[in-house]
């Protein structure tokens, strides 16, 4: 079998070369997700970065313990606490102590990271002047880089007095020590010059910690940020190579499939020359291993070349951190390389099974039509998968209808659908294929219904770009309308203030605020607050301290039981994600600054799409400033004159409630958008690379009816609009059955929306699926037109 095999290789080489490039770039795609995963899998230790020349920092308590059962189990305060005073002065006895403060500082034209430091602080990176000198007084700053000059006045007025070198982490604002701490009155850590010994004593017993050598980096800007790419890089690359995966399998072997259902007349002689059924059999899975291992080869060598350049596109567009690289591990290579082979097989194995119990006279008369019914083993599948898939959904709706809206479960559920769908296609393209007009479109009808088996072939990679292009982009534009609808539902608010610079509205810019006549005005702080679920798990919920009296005139809540007026001290507000969410049970919470309080909740909110925090009296902030006003103007009263006079507090930043609601849209987002075109871009390049494929297969084996339509007395134009209607109408029947895919997900999202009490604006992505449906179309004529032309230079005989 191995020379029939090979001899076999050789004389129809044209019909393998689809299956082995889909399956090398499939092996390919699978090496580089491999390497992805590989590299994300573990975050190389970071040094101090602000603190490299600090001798000893010394950080307020920012972790809060809660012991369990099963051990303590811990969680980061959303409000760090500052270091205790009676500390800060056992401190300054052993040696010159220097506060920090960090704040975002929002400057236009400048980088959107800037932080705010005080300058005696900046020695501490260290950093040095590069020009200029240092700040004096409260309009002056040093910044980091060269995005403004010394000389040069910023938008909030302040004149820029120096520059320092960037050092690659963080985009400073450096200012004098006073204006600092009217920015960030409150400093969670401090530096100190004193032996760290001596400092250990002082410190001990107080909740904060002493940090020395490579620990100083847990002082710098979100020191559990490495932990977190990691994280965000494995759900992304995990479902990445999910996608990858599933499309590589799902193309290959209905590539594989119909390169060998496109050889019947070549078994049916094998068969009438005494071939027995099992010698079939062994031949076809021969070719099949001999293509499998070549073309897996070839994957694994194009995916250790494109790996780098996969991780050198998501440091580029922020996706993961600098020092992220992809490369250089080794088991991706013997996996990827192994289920290519057993994907070449399984794609093989099918159609080989068949081809071997066909006798060899049937044979013969099918081999130019597929007038045989689909398989009945082919139906069941088929229609399991769907009834799955339907049931699936339903269950989903019917238990947990937030987990439709995880990106892993809207990312991975369309594709029970699409292989029922592709199992089923042969059925459906009588049904789909329209009666056209005109002698052409009556032969293109006649010629993709009597070859349905190639018809459903080439529409496979169709329906999984189509698919997977609606179901991804329109399920999250779908719950981005939804998020940004919810914003707009909650906001009551004429106005919303926000602090110009720092991270709070200090008590001048509030007394201001609320003497602007006509307003009411509430003003509210951003905290977290954590609870133990089940006894073992410690949760956090992001929260808002709000004044309860005037919560109500600024904000719509989406309440499902109980009252939100009867919040006070004592009580709390949550939502129906809260294991324990009956109103009149008491909770034990721990708030943002750690502090331990058992509150009563008094209303429950709609889950929605999980934006509705948790809500608590001011007095139950944790430690957090006030950093966010919404004021409405009262009956009577003039907005544009209320807007005039909140504009000219100073410190503050005013937007009106359009302007708010359309900042907080998720579009903006970018890092998240990127994910999202990453996954899908990998995912639509293969498919349509399979588009080609498949349709120049299908052209090499359609020499005999190219021939015929010559020697009918078509012309040569009239032949290739034949072989381009024919590939558009192909591709109308994938395009179809994936926006049948599209439209049920998209409706199980919105059912879900529905029964969570979101907003529901079910958005259909009309233009991504037009533009996806096009390439695949352009593709698809190309493919069809370049190889028909170049049979049409040949003279045309009597077919035999």
């Amino acid at each position: 079998m191995l020379s029939v095999a090979v001899r076999t290789l050789r004389a129809r080489w044209a019909a393998f070369v689809g299956s082995a490039v889909a399956l090398a770039v499939g092996v390919g795609l699978l090496v580089v997700m491999g390497q992805a995963l590989a590299a994300a899998a573990q975050a190389p230790v970071r040094a101090p970065e602000r603190f490299a020349a600090a001798p000893v920092v010394v950080k307020g308590q920012d972790v809060v313990r809660v012991a369990t059962p099963t051990g303590v189990r811990t969680g980061r305060l959303a409000h760090p606490r500052a270091v205790p005073a009676p500390v800060v002065a056992a401190l300054r006895a052993l040696g010159p102590v220097t506060e920090d403060r960090s704040f975002p500082v929002r400057v236009t034209g400048g980088p959107g990271t800037l932080v705010g430091h005080p300058w005696s602080t900046a020695r501490f990176a260290p950093y040095e002047l590069s020009a200029g000198r240092a700040p004096r007084t409260g309009g002056e700053v040093v910044i980091t880089g060269d995005w403004a000059g010394v000389g040069d006045r910023l938008s909030d007025g302040s004149l820029v007095v120096g520059t320092v070198r960037a050092l690659g982490f963080e985009n400073a604002v450096f200012y004098p020590d006073a204006r600092a701490a009217q920015l960030a009155p409150e400093s969670r850590q401090l530096v100190v010059r004193a032996d760290p010994a001596a400092v250990r004593a002082v410190v001990a017993g107080s909740g904060a910690r002493v940090l020395t050598g490579d620990d100083r980096r847990l002082a710098d800007a979100g020191p559990e940020r490495e932990g977190e790419a990691l994280t965000a890089l494995n759900a992304l690359f995990g479902t990445a190579g999910g996608v990858t995966a599933f499309v590589s399998v799902f193309v290959v072997a209905s590539a594989f499939a119909f390169a060998v259902e496109r050889r019947r007349r070549e078994f049916g002689l094998l068969r009438t020359a005494g071939a027995t059924p099992g010698q079939v059999r062994r031949t076809v899975l021969t070719e099949a291993s001999l293509v499998g291992v070549a073309a897996s080869a070839a994957g694994c060598a194009l995916g250790g070349y494109a790996a780098p350049l996969l991780g050198d596109i998501v440091v580029d567009g922020g996706l993961a951190p600098d020092w992220y690289t992809i490369g250089g591990r080794v088991w991706p290579y013997p996996v990827a390389f192994l289920t290519g082979v057993v994907v070449a097989l399984s794609g093989a194995a099918v159609a080989s099974w068949r081809a071997g119990r066909t006798a060899p006279a049937q044979a013969l008369r099918e081999a130019s039509v597929d007038g045989r019914t689909l398989p009945w083993g082919r139906r069941v599948c088929g229609a399991a998968l769907l009834v799955t898939a339907l049931a699936t959904l339903a269950y989903a709706l019917a238990t947990d209808p937030g987990d439709l809206l995880h990106r892993k479960t809207y990312v991975s559920r369309p594709m029970l659908l699409i292989t029922a769908a592709a199992l089923l296609a042969p059925v459906l393209v009588r049904p789909l294929v329209p009666r056209l007009p005109g002698t052409t479109g009556l032969l293109v009808r006649a010629n993709a219904v009597a070859g349905a088996r190639r018809t459903a072939a080439v529409a496979a990679p169709v329906l999984v770009t189509v698919a997977l292009a609606g179901s991804l982009l329109g399920t999250t534009a779908t719950l981005d309308e939804a998020r940004a609808a919810e914003v707009g539902e909650r906001t009551r608010a004429d106005f919303v203030v926000t602090p110009a610079d720092g991270i709070s509205l200090d008590g001048t810019a509030l007394d201001g605020l609320r003497q602007v006549p006509d307003t009411v005005v509430s003003a509210s702080s951003a905290t977290a607050v954590h609870t133990l679920e089940d006894g073992v798990a410690l949760v956090r919920s992001e929260a808002r301290a709000v004044d309860p009296a005037l919560l109500g005139a600024t904000v719509r809540l989406p309440v499902t039981a109980g009252r939100v007026a009867d919040l006070d001290d004592g009580s709390i507000v949550v939502n129906e994600e809260w294991a324990e969410h009956r109103v009149g049970r008491r909770v034990r919470v721990w708030l943002g600054d750690g502090t331990a309080r058992t509150l009563r909740i008094v209303a429950v909110l709609a889950t929605g799409t999980g934006d509705n925090g948790v809500y608590v009296s001011a007095a139950n902030a944790g430690g957090a400033g006030v950093d966010r006003v919404d004021v409405r103007v009262r009956a009577g009263g003039d907005a544009a004159r209320v807007a005039a006079g909140l504009r000219a507090v100073d410190g503050v930043r005013v937007a009106s409630r359009a302007e708010w609601v359309a900042a907080a849209r998720p579009e903006s987002d970018r890092t998240a958008r990127l994910g999202v075109l990453l996954v899908l871009g990998i995912a639509l390049l293969y498919a349509g690379l399979s588009v080609a494929n498949t349709l120049v297969m299908a052209c090499a084996e359609r020499a005999r009816e190219v021939a015929a339509l010559r020697l009918a007395g078509a012309t040569g134009g009239q032949v290739l609009w034949f072989a381009a209607a024919e590939a558009l109408a192909v591709v109308a029947v994938g395009a179809l059955l994936g926006l049948l895919v599209t439209l049920v997900g998209l409706a199980g999202t919105g059912g879900a929306l529905g029964l969570l009490s979101a907003p529901v604006t079910v958005v259909v992505p009309w233009a991504a699926l037009g533009w996806t449906a096009g390439a695949c179309a352009v593709l698809a004529v190309v493919s069809v037109v370049v190889p028909t032309a170049f049979a049409l230079r040949r003279p045309a005989r009597t077919p035999t």
